[in-house]
């Protein structure tokens, strides 16, 4: 039976991941500070913990197992990262874990270890252009991400590979664009725009408004979890260090993103454009090289991802609001 230690087993892609790591016959150990917040871990063994202390992801880490994914970061959507409030420790979070679990990786004689990046490490002045963004893995250099959520990515990217170059420690890199789905954080402050947006058009009535952030004519593409996780098994189980995108190709407005939903939703809102964190203007993932190296890329209609979507975060919205009126 294969091994895998996934960090960041409480968060969204991490118990996901979790889930389909069971599915595949492994046992599995989860990490996190807090177990998945929607579901039940299917972990085998759970470890709550703090993966800044090395000690503890020296404990974690300590046997050779044939799989570790670090999906811990210190992260949410727009509001979180490009405020400029969260800037250090959004570097040093992620940071002091990405240093714990190398070194715990080369000791324990870990075999293979994933790590996820993120398509805001791509340089700013690439992503100018909502018509024409420009995110092939090459364009990296030179370096100016829009976030020091961004440049933290890019540096870690930097110290694995230095890893598997010095240390031997194997290691496998995605560059993740904009991934959502069921089960993943809806409120708060952290959630990322498709889950905002349900939840917003879910919790207004037909005719009403919802706020959005800038005009809407900033582009981005955004990728299903279920493709999102056949993209890092098919990653995991090739020769290719990476880094490349794991994102779909679908590149749509943020005015377009929110249509989708009402349309979903059988609602006609009206969308109010205010002022708040916007990000670049432009982002869509580039293929060419994941169809190159993995002879695969996503395929599935955004829309098919939204209505799954929209309909778990409408139960949420649902129960929250049934929960208020009998308190």
């Amino acid at each position: 039976m294969k091994t895998a230690l996934v960090l960041g087993a409480g968060g969204f892609i991490g118990s996901h991941l979790v889930k389909k790591l069971k599915n595949k016959k492994y046992w599995v150990r989860g990490v996190d500070l807090k177990t998945p917040e929607f579901s039940t871990t299917e972990a085998d063994d759970f470890v709550i913990g703090d993966l800044r202390d090395p000690e503890l992801v020296r404990d974690v880490a300590a046997q050779p197992f044939d799989e570790v994914y670090q999906l811990a970061a210190d992260m949410g959507g727009a509001g979180f990262i490009f405020t400029g409030e969260n800037d250090a420790d959004i570097m040093h979070n992620s940071a002091m874990i990405n240093l714990n679990v190398v070194e715990a990786g080369v000791k324990a004689g870990i075999k293979k270890i994933f790590y996820s990046s993120s398509a805001c490490m791509y340089p700013e002045y690439n992503q100018m252009d909502p018509d024409n963004p420009q995110c092939a893995e090459d364009s990296a250099y030179p370096a100016e991400p829009d976030s020091e959520y961004g440049w933290e990515k890019l540096f870690s990217e930097r110290f694995y590979l230095a890893a598997e170059r010095n240390y031997g420690l194997p290691v496998r890199i995605a560059r993740f664009h904009n991934i959502f789905g069921p089960k993943g954080t809806w409120t708060g402050g952290r959630e990322k725009a498709p889950a905002a947006f349900c939840r917003k058009v879910a919790d207004t009535s037909d005719g009403g408004s919802i706020d959005m952030w800038g005009d809407g004519n900033q582009t981005r593409s955004f990728l299903y979890i279920d493709e999102c996780l056949e993209g890092v098994r098919r990653l995991m189980d090739s020769d290719f260090s990476g880094p490349v995108n794991i994102g779909s190709d679908e590149m749509v407005t943020v005015n377009q993103l929110a249509e989708t939903i009402m349309e979903i939703a059988g609602k006609k809102l009206k969308i109010n454009h205010i002022s708040g964190p916007l990000g670049v203007r432009g982002r869509n993932s580039n293929n060419n090289l994941i169809c190159e190296k993995l002879g695969w890329k996503p395929t599935k209609p955004l829309q098919n991802g939204l209505e799954k979507t929209y309909m778990w975060i409408k139960e949420q919205v649902d129960a929250h609001q049934s929960e208020a009126e009998v308190s």
